[in-house]
């Protein structure tokens, strides 16, 4: 199995050495073989090739297993002719990958909930109101004059379609309920086609109970009832920050793993930004990061039909969890007194127990 790590900017570099340090243990301790290569993006690459993601990154993707990549920077990267590309942003577009999927679970002492949440954002990740990825070429964002701002909102009845099967898919290997989460009593166009596609998708499923939930409920909800939820299906927006607010309340951001996946690539990627204010200091929390690669391997094993894998990603999961139950083996933001590279031992260390089980 052929990795590509792209370790972006801030606290990426960081973040990214302890998942290949973890992910080398687990190939060690399991006997699954990871190869990992590592290629630079972000400020790193455009200081070597005048670019944020060089061509030959793009091209090596498809060639490989499945991609790991970083926190990138992008805000603060010059103009796109400048050499500024998002690659978050660039890959999600290039490759369609469609679906970013985040699962958010409290732990019992880490989270504000009053009742446990156990649920699965499944976001669309190529349109919906993101006017920098939105367009065939330009920018759905523009200003037709000095005081004047517009941004275009676009939803596809493929886009709708394909995102929403991916959440029943994966409903039916849950608790068999998905909800879709949306404003169609203002938009009424773009979230009525939203839904449209959404209820012709869940015929196709009748094992699956529906809902429809508007967006300003849905974040109440989380907060009063995160356990009547089970997978969510959303628009881009909607999803980034119904799940950001949703592995906040379990615990933290940095817990939330989380995949961009179409159905021929999978790329792992930190919930979180790139923190730069805290860029090598050695306190940045890697576990989603970390998370997201567990996923990359599952998504990988159930795509090529490898056990092996699917087992791998299950024990680094629970390895990770270990860490985290433990007070004396958590990182300082989530209240232990752990480092980035110490956190990532002890995650190590839990992989090698288990792998000894």
């Amino acid at each position: 199995m052929n990795l590509l790590l792209l370790p972006g900017d801030g606290i990426g570099p960081e973040i990214s050495a302890v998942t290949r340090r973890v992910l080398e243990v687990l190939a060690e301790t399991y006997g699954t073989p990871i190869t990992i290569e590592e290629r630079a993006i972000g400020f790193a690459s455009l200081a070597d090739s005048g670019t944020t993601l060089p061509t030959d990154v793009l091209e090596r993707i498809p060639e490989v297993d499945g991609v790991i990549l970083g926190p990138v920077s992008h805000f603060d990267y010059p103009p796109r002719e400048a050499g500024g590309v998002n690659p978050s942003a660039a890959l999600r577009t290039h490759f369609a990958l469609y679906a970013n999927i985040r699962p958010c679970r409290s732990r019992p002492d880490l989270t504000i909930l009053p009742k446990p949440m156990d649920l699965v954002i499944v976001r669309e990740n190529t349109e919906g109101f993101y006017s920098d990825r939105n367009m065939h070429a330009g920018s759905g964002e523009f200003m037709p004059d000095e005081d004047m701002a517009l941004s275009i909102r676009k939803i596809t009845a493929k886009g709708a379609s394909r995102v929403a099967r991916a959440a029943f898919a994966l409903a039916r290997t849950r608790r068999k309920k998905v909800t879709a989460v949306h404003k169609a009593n203002v938009l009424k166009l773009s979230d009525g086609l939203f839904l449209r596609e959404v209820r012709k998708v869940a015929a196709e499923f009748p094992d699956v109970e529906l809902e429809e939930v508007i967006v300003d409920a849905a974040a109440a909800l989380l907060i009063r009832s995160p356990d009547r939820f089970d997978v969510i299906v959303t628009t881009n927006m909607f999803g980034d920050i119904l799940s950001d607010e949703a592995s906040e309340l379990s615990g933290s951001l940095g817990l939330g793993g989380s995949i961009n996946a179409s159905d021929e690539i999978c790329v792992a990627q930190a919930q979180h930004g790139s923190a730069p204010d805290i860029a090598g200091k050695g306190i940045a929390n890697p576990t989603s990061l970390i998370l997201s690669a567990a996923m990359l391997l599952d998504w990988l094993g159930r795509k090529h039909d490898r056990d092996d894998l699917v087992s791998a990603a299950a024990l680094l999961e629970a390895a990770v969890e270990d860490a985290l139950d433990n007070p004396a083996t958590r990182t300082r933001d989530i209240g232990g007194t752990l480092g980035t590279e110490a956190f990532g031992e002890a995650v190590c260390n839990a992989v090698r127990v288990r792998g000894q089980r």
